[in-house]
């Protein structure tokens, strides 16, 4: 794959991280605490429809991190040092960031009907190593191998409910495929794969709660996060002066315990 080099542009992968970060942390307010505020405090039995288009935007906005997220996770994935220790990390904080990912978005200690997002960053970079890995070393059958490794991943997103469903892993899949190439193309791959993963994985959700039609309109949300590639788009391929390692990975988890201890503190769970 091409590295990201020769790159003219004014953002650093630091400056993309903090971004990131910030925009996961209005899309999570938003979903935990405006969400809860506003089941706790209907209109008519209903949300309140003026503060439900402020939660929109909020949510609207926090499409850009995943798609930032992914995007970095890439970078690392090509210049990390140790695959082993890079996809050792992640599982780590995988486990780390079930109990308040959990708590911040049901209540509760456990529950299984979704997973957090570390879950996706794992099995997605499990991928990539293993389609490169099975690309050296298994000749003739290397591409069969590789499409069923693909298969197997977005299986596993699906039925264990990690967070976006097999649509994170074809969409860190496709950054990866299309990196080095021209923006228009990542751009046109990206927006395919977030619409259709995600109006794909709710129809096999819902089939039958919810028309497809309603799960298409539903679905077009996504794509708020394609503004992530203006950002993309200025990032010339330097590390840029980072926080401590542990700052990033830790700041899920420790920010999803923040809102939920918010959330209890004002009585909205």
């Amino acid at each position: 794959m091409e590295k990201s080099k020769n790159r003219t542009g004014i953002l650093t992968g630091a400056v993309l991280k903090n971004i990131a970060c910030f925009t996961m942390f209005i899309d999570h307010f938003f979903a935990v605490l405006v969400y809860n505020y506003m089941s706790l405090h209907p209109v008519n039995g209903a949300w309140d429809p003026q503060i439900e288009k402020v939660y929109r935007i909020g949510r609207d906005i926090g499409r850009i991190s995943f798609v930032l997220f992914t995007y970095l996770i890439v970078e690392g994935f090509v210049h990390t040092r140790s695959r082993a220790r890079y996809l050792l990390r992640l599982f780590l904080f995988a486990l780390l960031s079930e109990i308040p990912f959990d708590l911040a978005f049901s209540g509760t200690v456990a529950d299984w009907s979704g997973q957090n997002v570390y879950w996706t960053l794992f099995l997605g970079v499990l991928t990539l190593t293993m389609w490169e890995y099975l690309g050296r070393h298994c000749g003739f059958c290397a591409r069969a191998a590789q499409v069923a490794i693909l298969v197997l991943s977005c299986a596993a997103a699906f039925l264990f409910s990690a967070d976006y469903r097999f649509m994170g892993i074809w969409l860190i899949f496709v950054l990866y495929q299309t990196r080095g190439r021209s923006l228009v193309l990542q751009v046109l791959a990206a927006g395919l794969v977030m619409f259709f993963g995600t109006w794909g994985a709710n129809c096999i959700r819902y089939v039958g709660t919810y028309t497809m039609v309603y799960l298409l309109r539903f679905s077009l949300r996504e794509l708020y996060g394609l503004f992530a590639f203006a950002l993309i788009a200025l990032y010339n391929g330097e590390r840029g002066r980072q926080m401590p390692k542990p700052f990033y990975y830790g700041f899920y988890p420790v920010h999803l315990l923040i809102l939920y201890g918010v959330a209890r503190m004002f009585k909205l769970m």
